[in-house]
């Protein structure tokens, strides 16, 4: 039967098997890494074919293997609604020890096969995937070159759902979101700033509050760090703001800016080739400067890999 430990039940995992004469009997032989496996791949797919794909096996196999792993346990771990496998109570208590485990066994198995090592699954927000990361990954690989990086790119938000559903290893994030199940950690400071083409009216002066609240603005998605942050800058001292376009993409948006249509509020980090080369020049106003710090998020309950922590060992350094 599998009890979950009421003050914490996202971590602890009683795993016991009680016979016929009331004597617990420890249930770990009883579980299997392919149980296991199945299991992770039903909760991020969603469905036993779902999962088959992602394991290389039938769904009759898939389905059986976690009709043992439930059978073991006494216990469901989903809870069927419509076509879609949801993770009950006992599944969410089980998904990070069952991650752990398997994490551990592709170690393991990477000990003697270089070429099989699970690659270290990374998420990165749009400024920091572009503009930053790369110069770190391109040092990680020289200096341990048979590891494999994938990294995802998408905005703060994103990163965040990835690295708390398990999809990656570690996240990279800007902005002051956070998750309740995150580990966040400080790491390298960035500043926003306001640019434009240097044929721009403002460009060639100091630009007043009620020039900049006036003027046309191009911004990231509301769901990305840097947008969250720009508003928090801008909103503040501007108030409300004439925003034309909104965009997913920091190169769409300092295309734009270059071309003459408004003005962007983006990471200093993203336009320093644009403003060494002239193509955007930062604009000189009376605002205070907007600075932040990014950040390094890993799950708080998932423990971490050797590359994993080898890696943000690396990128902190």
């Amino acid at each position: 039967m599998l009890k979950v430990c009421a003050e914490n039940q996202k971590r602890i995992i009683l795993l016991k098997m009680i016979d016929k004469t009331g004597q617990a009997v420890d249930a770990r032989l009883r579980l299997n890494l392919r149980q296991l496996e199945v299991f992770v791949a039903t909760a991020r797919a969603g469905s036993t074919h779902g999962a088959a794909r992602r394991v290389a096996r039938s769904q009759s196999a898939a389905s059986a293997s976690l009709a043992e792993l439930e059978a073991s346990l006494e216990s469901p771990l989903f809870d069927r609604v419509g076509r879609r496998l949801v993770l009950n109570e006992n599944g969410r208590a089980l998904l990070p020890g069952a991650i752990a485990l398997l994490d551990q066994a592709t170690e393991l198995q990477g000990l003697f096969a270089t070429e099989r090592l699970a690659p270290l699954r990374v998420a990165a927000s749009l400024t920091i995937g572009e503009y930053l990361l790369p110069g770190y990954i391109a040092r990680w690989k020289l200096e341990c070159p048979s590891s494999l990086v994938q990294l995802m790119i998408g905005n703060t938000s994103k990163v965040i759902q990835s690295v708390v559903d398990m999809d990656v290893d570690v996240g990279f994030i800007e902005g002051p979101q956070t998750h309740a199940d995150l580990k966040v950690q400080r790491w390298l400071e960035d500043e926003l700033v306001i640019v434009a083409t240097p044929s721009h009216p403002l460009a060639a002066r100091r630009a007043t509050h009620r020039q900049l609240a006036d003027a046309t603005w191009i911004l990231r998605e509301p769901a990305s760090g840097t947008r969250q942050a720009a508003d928090a800058w801008l909103l503040e001292h501007l108030g409300p703001l004439h925003v034309e376009f909104e965009l997913g993409s920091t190169e769409a948006i300092k295309r734009l800016a270059a071309a003459g249509v408004g003005l962007a509020c983006v990471s200093r980090h993203a336009v320093t080739t644009e403003l060494a080369q002239g193509t955007l020049v930062e604009l000189r106003t009376r605002l205070p400067r907007s600075r932040r710090r990014l950040a390094i998020a890993v799950r708080r309950d998932k423990r971490l890999g050797q590359s994993t922590a080898q890696f943000i060992r690396h990128c902190m350094g």
